[in-house]
């Protein structure tokens, strides 16, 4: 089973996302399983979660879709889909810089579906 897997759950929706390799996601992994109650962003689902990470040298506030990532300032765990409200053009931007932790495995959009006060999981995947 690969070590760098989690699996990301809401509702009747799962899905698995790979962790990049570094302290930042070892940390984020170490501290699983995370739940929390879903906000909806434009097309990204953060949720609060009681944990503290330091900002990264390289957090951005311009990502990919697909990335999984952690805002500091809000104790937050994104997952972004599409463009924010913050977004100039196509581009996916988040309130402010965040630290990317990995990437969703697969169609990321399917995380539309999810609706403001839907629970948000996250845990070490099992495979199958």
């Amino acid at each position: 089973m690969p070590d760098n897997k989690i699996l990301i759950s809401t509702g009747t929706l799962s899905m698995e996302a790979t962790l990049l390799e570094g302290p930042a996601s070892s940390q984020f992994k170490n501290l699983l399983p995370l739940a929390g109650s879903a906000n909806i962003w434009g097309d990204e689902i953060y949720f609060a979660v009681d944990i503290e990470m330091d900002l990264l040298e390289n957090a951005t506030d311009v990502v990919e879709s697909g990335a999984v990532a952690f805002w500091p300032p809000g104790h937050a765990v994104c997952i972004f889909f599409g463009p924010t409200p913050a977004s100039i053009n196509t581009e996916i931007r988040a309130a402010s810089p965040v630290n990317v932790l990995g990437r969703i495995d697969g169609d990321e959009t399917r995380f539309k579906s999810v609706r403001a006060g839907d629970q948000v999981k996250i845990e070490i995947w099992k495979g199958c």
